[in-house]
Formats: C-alpha cells, structure tokens, sequence
C-alpha cells in the first residue's frame, strides 16, 4: 500500500472512532502549534489575520480553523481529507461564520481555488509527500504569503528527523484503542528548508519545540516560510565535469556544555575524553549538526539557535585536511546518558581546573580555542574565529 493511501486509511478510522465516542475537542483559546500547552508563539506566527482567506491543511475536527475565525476574524477554509474528519467538523460547525469545511485532497484542491493569503498544518503536512504538497501550496498562495508548518522532529522514541526525503513508518497514539499505522516524512530541518527553498518559500525561522516535560523525548518543528514572488527565470548552474571530486577533507563539530559542574567528556571506545560532536552532514548547517549530534550522542536537547559557533580549526592528519568547528551550546535540556550503538558514552562533568589526561586532540584544540589560558598542550591547529564570535 502506498504511504499516503496508509495515512488515508488511518485518518478514516481515527475519525469513526472519534464520531462513535461523540468527542469534539473544545475551541481553544489559544492558537498552538504542538500538542502541549503554552510552548511556541500563537497566532501571531501567521501574522494579522483579520478579514484574510486562510488555509487550514488537515483541519481534522475542525477546532483551530473556529478559533481563528472567532477570535481574530479570519476567513478560514479548512481543507480535509478523511471524511469522518470532515463530518466531525461540519456536525460541530456548520454554522461558524468565517469558516467551510471542504473534504478534498489539498493539492487537488488548490488546483481550482483562488489563492490564500496565509496557510498552517499543525502536525498534518508530514502525512503527504512534499514533492506533491508544496509546488501545489506555492501556487496556492499569495505572494509573500505566510506557510506555517508544525512538524514531527523526535518521536515519543527518541527517534529523530531523516536524512532523507523519504517516507518511514510512526504510530498515531490512542488513549482507549490500539495505535494506527501510518508513513510520516519526519525530516531534518536542513531537508526541509532544501525543499521549501526547491518550490518556491523563503525560510524565515525553524524552531524545535520540546515537551515541557524533560522526560519526554518528543520534539516538534516549527517552520515559518513565506512565498517568494513570481520572478522570471533563475540562471543556471553545474558542474565542472561528470567526475567527481577527490575526496581531501573531512569537516566536524564539537561542542562545549558549561555547567556548575564544569564541562561536559564521554569517553570513547579508544581510550580518549572528547566534547560531544562528529561529522557534518550534507544537508545541516554547523547549528544543527551540533544539535543532531548532541541528541544522538547524549540524549540532550538543545535549540539550533542556542549554539555559538566560535571559529574553524584546520590542521592535517595523514594526508586528509581535518576542518573542526568549535560550539558553545548555552542551553539545552535533559540529562547526558551513554546512547546505544554510540561509540562515546561514560559522559561526566570536569571542572575546568582539574581537567583529564588522555583529551582527543581535536576536543583539546576546540577547548583551547575557546579560552587560550587552558593548560591543554596538543597538535596545533589554524583557528580562525567566526566574526559573531570575537
């Protein structure tokens, strides 16, 4: 089976359920982006609404699309696909002023509808391929229209974003029945931004959201994108040759936790004390390969724009240009516990007056980037400090 026509399937047995128990969620007072009270921005996000043709994709049970006709006098058209979802919304709220419920497949929608002046899903976009979903958004929308997505990022497993633009199996959660199967496209924050950026948006921020609760593991996006205006046709671009390029560098990060407690070590399975960190991946900034790479190594939390990127460190190890970028993470949350299938774990805090033997040279060199007066010696290294960072 397909994995919308799996998604199709889910949302058509949540909602029967939905209707046979009689349960309408209440309108809330405020508009939110996860399923938690009070973290994120409100409506805000979309900017004035008042007397503007907004898109609600996924409009479930209909509750968001009233608030935002109610209380800030939006015109509203949420768009759905189950049908026990649509009735749901329709027997609560036919008579809403300001609102239609319409039961359709939104790219086939948008195909014929006059052009929004601002659209949201809140927690739906990743239940449709985004190759289908976003050219037909951009040409749903209004220029300089705002798209606000809130997305899944880490699951109630600790199971974070994919590297690839691909669908994987998640588990829509019921208090009373069992768990619906459905295909999710849970991607990085850079694979999103690539794709918005491939269809026509503007990235303006990317925020993760996390469960206020430090022991839940669950995480969500939130993306604020905007449609670019018409423009004519872009210049090209390619490569050189249909050869690639010998491979002569390697790039990573590490990152400092400063606490009460001092710093923040693992030990790895070869012996050495390193700062969290790793390899950059090919579509991530510095920021968010901090971040990924603290989640996988540690199980701590922490926010892309938490991060400060001092300086890049080059230096040489047999042959291969080794270019490490030296973080500072200010805030996160959780504890640092060994991962499984990591090959660093034992994390522990060292105060900076007594710190270990046996530190990873490139740890050392970021450390001493950092704060030159360290008693650290180690292989030198050419720092050259990020101009926000002096």
């Amino acid at each position: 089976m397909l994995a919308e026509d799996t998604n199709t399937r889910a949302w058509q047995i949540y909602g029967q359920r939905q209707l046979a128990r009689g349960y309408t969620p209440p309108v809330p007072d405020r508009l939110g982006w996860t399923l938690w009270e009070g973290i994120g921005p409100g409506v805000e996000a979309l900017g004035d609404v008042t007397g503007r043709r907004v898109l609600d994709i996924g409009s479930g049970a209909g509750h968001h699309a009233v608030h935002l006709a109610k209380a800030h006098g939006a015109r509203v058209t949420g768009i759905e696909l189950s049908p026990t979802q649509h009735e749901r919304a329709v027997s609560a709220h036919a008579d809403v002023e300001g609102v239609e419920f319409v039961q359709a497949d939104v790219t086939e929608y948008l195909a014929g509808a006059e052009p929004f002046d601002a659209a949201y899903a809140i927690g739906t976009l990743a239940f449709i391929d985004p190759h289908r979903s976003l050219p037909a958004l951009r040409d749903g929308l209004c220029p300089g229209a705002p798209l606000i997505l809130s997305l899944l990022h880490t699951d109630l497993h600790g199971r974070g974003p994919s590297t690839e633009v691909a669908p994987r199996e998640q588990m829509i959660q019921l208090r009373d029945d069992p768990p619906l199967p459905t295909r999710m496209w849970v991607l990085t924050p850079g694979l999103w931004e690539d794709l918005l950026t491939e269809y026509g948006f503007r990235i303006d921020t990317i925020d993760l959201l996390p469960h206020p609760d430090e022991s839940a593991m669950v995480v969500q996006q939130l993306i604020r994108a905007r449609r670019l205006p018409d423009r004519p046709a872009r210049v090209t671009s390619g490569p050189r040759s249909t050869q690639a390029p010998v491979a002569h560098a390697a790039v990573g990060v590490g990152a400092i936790l400063l606490s009460e407690k001092g710093i923040l070590l693992g030990r790895h399975r070869l012996g050495t004390l390193e700062l969290p960190g790793g390899s950059v991946e090919a579509d991530e900034s510095f920021e968010e390969a901090v971040v990924r790479e603290l989640a996988e190594e540690t199980g701590l939390v922490a926010r892309a724009e938490d991060v400060e990127l001092l300086g890049t460190l080059v230096d040489h190890v047999a042959g291969v240009l080794r270019v490490t970028i030296g973080a500072v993470v200010h805030t996160w949350q959780g504890q640092p516990t060994t991962q499984p299938d990591e090959s660093i774990g034992g994390w522990a805090w060292y105060p900076l007056d007594r710190l270990p033997e046996d530190l990873f040279v490139c740890s050392a060199q970021i450390l001493t980037a950092w704060q030159p007066d360290l008693p650290i010696d180690h292989q030198s290294a050419y720092f050259t400090a990020f101009a926000a960072a002096k």
